[in-house]
């Protein structure tokens, strides 16, 4: 799966004099990687402190057509959506409408009593017990009309644990999750995160990948097979808005990453909950907050973001606060290495000091 030819486009701030050693670096581990045939196309972002900084896109958006990727090339984020989803979740929390440790059914009364109680918390962290796809489901291609019948999908199967003992990553639990932001936020879970996400911060080119509609800028979805990209199976994201159905550009995530670096959108109290680590009844952290997960790189030091895998898309999203550096990476190849790809970028930008960076306004 390789390449003759790697296009790019650049966006490049004009902060960029002070990392123009680590960008020509960033560029040529995208390329490299485009050559070696990792993702028809790739796109990439950095921001520092209320910046972003440089953002370029390489390879194809349209292999067949030859229709290059731009910064602007909307991408499939997969599980990247649960954390956009927090944040609305939080907006709430900081509005006082919801209590996200008080039982999930009282908001969320659809959900069978036979369940064992969870909090919104809880299903939040991935310790409710909720199951996450089997089978095919992941390749779902029809159209659900509301949260409630998405639900149907797993409501009446048994938790896999009982809540709070063991961490199980789930999809269908960010489900209930939008559930709840639906109740407490009284309109449609798409309204809410407009009005509380994308619109509060201006994330313009973040938006649901609706099947149904001509979305301009809208890459193609591949996975390789015999040394070659084919066209994923269509698929109808509807069941999954919150868990994993939002298209994004890695200059969008970007942005959103540096508006969660301090109080302001959200409150430091909300903040905390999301980027603190929940733990298991008997103690055990999970290194999973509420849609954001977090690490330690033995470089890099501590960092907060998700990574998302979906059909025909793999990205990866970090945000490490103590430099004050957020990365994002999307690749239109349903195994793209964008984790890795993320972290090579990151070493390139973090010699720069973090007292450099001027104090401005958000662009």
């Amino acid at each position: 799966m390789i390449f003759s030819l790697a296009f790019s486009f650049f966006q490049i701030s004009d902060l960029s004099h002070r990392w123009e050693d680590a960008i020509p670096k960033a560029s040529a581990h995208v390329l490299q990687a485009v050559s070696e045939g990792e993702g028809p196309g790739i796109s990439v972002a950095v921001g520092q402190g209320k910046h972003v900084i440089w953002a370029a896109g390489f390879g194809y958006a349209d292999i067949e057509n030859k229709l290059s990727v731009k910064p602007s090339s909307l991408f499939r984020v997969g599980s990247v959506s649960k954390t956009l989803t927090a944040s609305a979740l939080m907006r709430l929390w900081d509005q006082g409408k919801v209590d996200i440790d008080r039982s999930l059914r009282s908001y969320v009364p659809q959900w069978p009593e036979k369940h064992s109680s969870f909090s919104t918390r809880q299903v939040a962290g991935h310790l409710a017990g909720v199951r996450h796809y089997k089978g095919v489901e992941f390749l779902m291609n029809r159209s659900f009309p509301s949260i409630s019948s998405s639900m149907e999908i797993f409501q009446d199967d048994p938790l896999g644990s009982v809540p709070g003992t063991t961490y199980s990553y789930s999809t269908y639990g960010w489900t209930l999750v939008s559930a709840v932001i639906e109740k407490v936020g009284e309109k449609p879970f798409l309204e809410v995160m407009y009005e509380e996400v994308l619109k509060p911060l201006k994330l313009e080119n973040t938006i649901p990948d609706c099947v149904d509609e001509e979305i301009l800028e809208r890459v193609l979805f591949y996975q390789g097979r015999d040394s070659r990209f084919i066209l994923t199976p269509e698929v109808d994201n509807s069941y999954k808005w919150s868990g994993g159905g939002y298209l994004s550009t890695p200059s969008d995530l970007v942005r959103f990453g540096l508006h969660h670096l301090e109080p302001g959108y959200l409150s430091k109290e909300a903040l905390g909950q999301l980027h603190t680590s929940q733990r298991t009844v008997k103690g055990k952290k999970t290194n999973y907050g509420i849609g954001w997960k977090m690490g330690k790189h033995k470089r890099l030091g501590a960092w907060v973001g998700h990574s998302g895998g979906s059909i025909g898309g793999t990205t990866m999203f970090l945000l490490f606060p103590e430099k004050e550096i957020s990365v994002a990476v999307a690749i239109n190849n349903s195994d793209g290495p964008a984790r890795s790809l993320a972290f090579l970028i990151a070493q390139e930008f973090f010699p720069v000091s973090q007292g450099d960076a001027p104090s401005t306004q958000m662009r």
